[in-house]
């Protein structure tokens, strides 16, 4: 019972580990346009969300299994809220104007 909490922990580690890793995804895509080394800037941004996120799956699990499962759903479930949350307006009204339909 008291693995409960710490399952809850490293669903909250995972999403924030999600957020940040699709949050910098959609902040490098958006700067991408204005760089002059495009290219560089992807190969960057990848690695260091790579790294930050293999090392927090690896602080988070500890070795245990059912710890690194709940924090990749956690991680997963963030890449939903930061994709739902990243439309562009200009897209959000087109959605709205065309019924909704994708």
């Amino acid at each position: 019972m008291r693995e409960a909490p710490v399952l809850v922990l490293a669903l909250l580690a995972g999403a924030s580990l999600g957020a940040i890793f699709f949050g910098g995804l959609w902040w490098t895509v958006r700067r991408v346009l204005s760089s002059s080394r495009p290219a560089m800037l992807f190969a960057v941004s990848l690695l260091l969300r790579t790294l930050i996120a293999l090392a927090g799956f690896y602080l988070v699990s500890r070795g245990d299994w059912r710890r690194l499962v709940v924090c990749l759903l956690g991680f997963f479930l963030s890449r939903i809220i930061v994709t739902r949350l990243a439309v562009e307006p200009a897209e959000k009204v087109g959605r709205i104007a065309g019924g909704g339909a994708t």
